[in-house]
């Protein structure tokens, strides 16, 4: 599956790549990789047509109309860039070399006057073909690399580098170089201006802050064939089961430890594990229920989770909306107790355990999310629930 072939490699990103070694606590920015198959001429893309900033200055004002670049600093000493891996006045085509902050991300951007842009491609694709020759197969994956007509920047922060490339009206955008760099649908991928290298809007990164979810909610019941890492339509690829022994089986040994189980309509909870259904099963469309796990007696329950064959999804999903929606009120958040109902065609498991949702989503579980205005990032799954107000998706926002 794609997007699992994205996380396993953007998991293992280098330290290094192509303009700097800095990071947001350890950023990769550089250069991003690169695409032989961008089709879009160079002279069509905005960042090889747009403004052409010829100061420093300029390239600050520009950069301004999408995020703050404040106290503009040319010392090449200056103690907001770096000490190792930024490229400086005379390497790549570059002619000077700055830093502002960007105080709405609290980060940095190290800007360059580059008046030939094509050399510096060229010196982008020249450096992450030789790391990808070493075997640095995440180079630029990450990459937070920004390329206008006549300057390019590094961002320190992820959030930086959303904010300059997302508006439709920018005219900037992610340079990469490597091969395996996956865009999205939805976003833009352009040609740069030379071979082996594209200009994309999206901003890749494995912490879930990088770009947002562009598609609208994928409605199954109206697509047709499938699609690489989604299914056809009538269908989003949920699991199912039979009964409460198959989901045991389904999610058993390595997800949810159902060494011991106990199928029961009794409402079982305790301080540390609240399932989502509370109350009568049959009130909230579930047809039969277990709960796996430590019930407890000398020592507290421990472990659980509640696994459930489900005979009217719509009446679990309200109800769980409703539930989750109480929860939110307060303050926003979930109880770190409260478990999330994620669900398959006919199953669903109750859990407040993160390790165990990971395990779920790989059996392809979606998480039922009512928060307002909740998106996912480019790259998750995000399918349209059976309720109003709620979508499922394979996303959790970071605690």
């Amino acid at each position: 599956m794609r997007l699992q072939r994205i996380s396993a490699a953007t998991a293992a990103l280098a330290a290094l790549t192509t303009l700097a070694t800095a990071c947001e606590d350890s950023p990769k920015p550089g250069p991003p990789a690169a695409s032989s198959s961008a089709s879009a001429p160079a002279t069509a893309s905005p960042a090889a047509t747009g403004a052409a900033p010829a100061t420093l200055a300029g390239a600050q004002a520009h950069v301004q109309q999408y995020t703050s670049c404040e106290n503009l600093g040319t010392d090449p000493n200056d103690s907001r860039v770096p000490l190792s891996g930024f490229i400086g006045a005379g390497d790549w085509g570059i002619t000077e070399r700055g830093v502002c902050t960007d105080t709405k991300a609290r980060g940095e951007i190290v800007l360059f006057l580059t008046p030939d842009m094509k050399a510096f491609q060229q010196a982008a694709k020249d450096h992450a073909a030789k790391l990808l020759a070493e075997g640095r197969d995440d180079t630029d994956l990450a990459s937070r690399t920004v390329v206008g007509k006549t300057f390019a920047l590094t961002a320190l922060k992820t959030a930086t580098a959303v904010s300059l490339v997302d508006p439709p009206n920018s005219d900037l955008r992610i340079l990469s170089c490597n091969p395996d760099v996956f865009v999205p649908e939805g976003f833009k991928k352009e040609k740069a201006l030379v071979e082996g290298c594209f200009l994309t809007d999206y901003v890749n990164s494995p912490d879930g802050q990088g770009s947002p979810h562009r598609g609208a909610v994928r409605d199954p019941s109206t697509e047709g064939a499938a699609k690489p890492g989604r299914p056809s339509a009538g269908s989003p690829g949920l699991p199912s089961a039979g009964s409460i022994a198959e989901l045991k089986q389904l999610v058993s040994p390595h997800t949810v430890d159902c060494t011991k189980m106990t199928v029961t309509d009794e409402h079982i909870q305790s301080i540390d594990y609240m399932p989502v259904v509370d109350g009568p099963p049959s009130a909230w469309g579930v047809n039969q229920r277990a709960v796996c796990g430590e019930l407890g007696g000398e020592r507290r329950a421990h472990n659980l989770n509640w696994l459930d064959t489900v005979s009217d999804m719509k009446t679990l999903q309200a109800k769980a909306k409703a539930a989750q929606l109480a929860d939110l009120k307060d303050d926003g958040r979930l109880k770190a107790t409260a478990s999330k109902l994620l669900v398959g065609t006919n199953i669903a498991v109750e859990t407040n355990n993160a390790n165990v949702r990971r395990g779920l989503y790989q059996l392809q579980f979606l998480y039922l999310n009512c928060e307002t205005g909740f998106t996912a990032p480019a790259g998750h799954r995000l399918e349209k629930a059976q309720v109003e107000g709620c979508v499922l998706t394979n996303y959790e926002r970071p605690s």
